[in-house]
């Protein structure tokens, strides 16, 4: 069902006019890498989500756009170039090639993750062009664990820091903020853009889980909060407002983007730091004020983790509600 939206949207949707609304941008090969049986990064979540938005009349309210193909151009400002051309040409042409133990390639995995670099791509230029307000991204593999020269925890490219360093390098902007609520650190995002006085990052995610780093910030732009496991919303929300907000008003971004993870939901076993819907809601409205006082409401999310199916559906609308104004 991935992609079949968007002709069936334009064919049956009267015309609105575009810059009230959100992209809603996905593609139907996201859905053809898997990583094996029983993989928690799964075709299936893609899916979920597309559900739920749709029978929450969410959907209604947002644009749908195909996810073009990265540029090897566009992947290079974000990545070395060796490391680009190492992996596609590693991609098999049957069965799966293991890059470490928890992420594989199948036939299918090199234009899933072209296609997720360049949903973020994509996404940045349709709000930099004032064609939509916000943009959410429903793409896999994820890519916030994706350093400058490795893949690594089912990322491949960095899709955020692709759509970022195309919003410096293309777009003319000179501050951009990422933020990321991923249950794990964004070491990939962080690899990159350290020492990069154009980007502040801005995360929080479970002390001593995968990557196991984190607590000791690489570079001076970097806003990075270690969460105690059992911390609940509570905790969250102190981070958000104590650390993040006043970073993100000191920094004044132009352009904010999310590394939008739900696997610290309470029910996703992925972690255990117990958030609910209502906290993403939350930190999206925070994030959206930051936006309008500063960025001109310009934001592009796209989906990280998140492994439980209901779970995982249920905090994207609660995320996607607040990002498209219908909250």
């Amino acid at each position: 069902m991935v992609g079949s939206l968007v002709s069936f949207r334009q064919s049956q949707q009267p015309p609105r006019r575009q810059s009230l609304l959100s992209a809603y941008i996905t593609h139907p090969d996201c859905a053809r890498h898997e990583m094996g049986p029983h993989h928690p990064e799964c075709p299936e979540r893609l899916g979920a989500i597309q559900d739920h938005l749709l029978v929450k009349g969410l959907l209604d309210y947002m644009l749908p756009h195909d996810a073009p193909l990265a540029t090897e151009e566009q992947l290079s400002q974000a990545h070395s170039s060796l490391y680009i051309k190492e992996l596609l040409a590693a991609s098999p042409t049957e069965g799966y090639y293991a890059l470490d133990p928890d992420t594989n390639m199948n036939p299918y995995t090199i234009k899933a993750a072209l296609r997720a670099a360049g949903a973020a791509v994509h996404a940045t230029d349709l709000v930099m062009r004032g064609e939509v307000s916000t943009a959410f991204c429903s793409v896999r593999p994820p890519g916030h664990h994706a350093e400058y020269g490795a893949c690594m925890g089912f990322c491949f490219f960095n899709n955020v820091a692709v759509g970022i360093r195309h919003a410096l390098n293309v777009h003319g902007l000179q501050r951009v903020a990422v933020i990321d609520f991923d249950v794990h650190h964004g070491n990939g995002t962080e690899d990159i853009f350290k020492g990069d006085d154009r980007v502040l990052m801005c995360s929080i995610f479970e002390k001593g889980l995968y990557p196991f780093n984190g607590e000791e910030a690489k570079g001076p732009n970097m806003c990075n909060v270690g969460l105690p496991s059992r911390s609940g919303g509570e905790k969250f929300r102190e981070a958000v407002t104590n650390e993040w907000i006043p970073a993100l008003n000191a920094f004044k971004p132009e352009m904010i983007f999310i590394s939008a993870g739900f696997d610290a939901h309470r029910e996703d076993d992925m972690g255990n730091l117990g958030f609910v819907e209502a906290d993403y809601a939350w930190v999206t409205q925070q994030l959206m004020t930051v936006a309008k006082e500063h960025s001109k409401g310009r934001i592009v999310s796209c989906l990280e983790g998140g492994y439980v199916m209901s779970p995982l559906a249920r905090s994207v609308a609660a995320h996607v509600k607040v990002l498209i104004g219908a909250d």
